[in-house]
This record gives C-alpha cells, structure tokens and sequence, in this order.
C-alpha cells in the first residue's frame, strides 16, 4: 500500500500490483496532483496464484459491479478502467470540448481496449515462445495506423490533453519494452511518448519508488510479470 505523501488521501484506487490496466488511472492522478491510495492487491506465486487478498474483501466495498481496477472517491464507487478514467476526465477538465473531438476520444479508446487485448493475449499465451514474434511482426503495422490518427497533432485530439492520452502513452511504453524499436519508423509517436514524459509531475513519478516499471502483468504472464 503506497501513498503520495504523508496527508491523508483522498482517492482509493485498487488495482494488483503491476501496471495492467491500472497504470494509466495512476499516470492521470499523479498528473493532477490527486492525493491517493494506491492500494496493492498481491497475487500469489504459481502454481496457484493465491488471490484471496482481493477475493476477501471484493464483496465488501459497495461496489456495483465488484472488480478490478475500482476507484472510491468519497461518495463515488467506480469499477472498470474506461469507466474511471472516463470519470476523471470529467472531474479534471482533461475531456474534450467538442463533438469531433469526443469522436476521436471514443474510437481511440475503444482501439486502445483491442490493441490491449491482443497484447495480453500473446503475453499469458502458454505459447508465447511461439506466438510472440508473429505479434513483434505485426506492431509497425499498428504503430503507422497510430501515427496516421495522431498526424501533425501535439495530442491525439489537438492542443488539449485529454484522459485518452495517459492510455495510448501506457500503451506506447509497454510496446517499447517488449519491442524497444517499435517506434523507431514512426517519429510523431516517439515525439509524442517524450512530450508526455514532460508533463507536470510525470518526471518525478517515472523516477520515484511508486512507479512499477518491469510488472506490467500479473505472475501468470509469460511474459512481463518482472519486479
């Protein structure tokens, strides 16, 4: 259980202990300067990976739907991770101003959940000795359809930040970690990866002892479950 610093927090986000889906909540409120729990769950070592720390209490913290990640903000009881980013886009101004660019946000973020889906499938794939050079293969083919979306813009909807940037950046930097070429063929994302590298207090977060840099997946994953 990590804290931002010693006030009591106001947030409570739950997620396992690795990046996953939850990086990209933790990336938005460090941004922000959102006092936070980031509460831990563990799972345990194979063969079993015991997950009863989570299992515990999942019935037991009002949640509609009980799952991981949740956020608890007061009164505010959110599960899943479009659903939460979506809520502190809204209470952080970090959504768009116009229609054309909700559009851009919602095909994205929905692209962003397949790209997602076929990484962790390769990654917990028992096969992945087999199958992970077929999707190393396929990654220029996605970084140029990225590329082409994003053109001369300085964020994937224009000059404004919005919450689906924190998950294409989450996305671009576990590419690059397990292909740390994958960008070398398409500049305007490589820019765009260090331009979010620069933001207000991401600097000091990728440097500190909160940031979990090598667990990207869960102890089950063939690959990406590092310390």
């Amino acid at each position: 259980m990590a804290l931002i610093d010693s006030h009591s927090p106001s947030v409570v986000f739950g997620y396992w202990d690795v990046r996953g889906l939850g990086q990209p909540i933790r990336l938005l409120l460090e941004h922000v300067s959102e006092k936070y729990e980031d509460k831990l769950y563990v799972c345990g070592d194979g063969p079993d990976y015991d997950r009863s720390c989570w299992l515990d209490e999942k019935f037991n913290l009002g949640l509609d739907f009980p799952n991981l990640p949740y956020i608890i903000d007061g009164s505010v009881k959110i599960v899943q991770s479009g659903a939460i980013m979506r809520y502190l886009g809204r209470k952080h101004d970090l959504c768009p101003d116009d229609e054309i660019g909700w559009q851009r946000v919602d095909q994205l973020e929905d692209h962003a959940y397949d790209l997602r889906i076929k990484f962790a499938r390769t990654c917990y794939s028992p096969d992945f000795e087999k199958t992970h050079q077929a999707y190393t293969d396929a990654l220029p083919g996605e970084m140029k359809q990225l590329s082409a979306f994003l053109g001369n813009r300085k964020w994937f909807v224009g000059d404004k930040l919005t919450f689906v940037d924190f998950i294409m950046y989450e996305y671009l930097d576990q590419q690059l970690l397990f292909s740390p070429s994958c960008l070398d063929n398409v500049p305007t994302l490589k820019q765009y990866h260090q331009h979010f590298e620069e933001l207000k207090n991401i600097p000091a977060y990728l440097k500190s002892n909160r940031f979990i840099k090598t667990r990207i997946n869960n102890r089950m994953a063939f690959w990406g479950s590092g310390n």
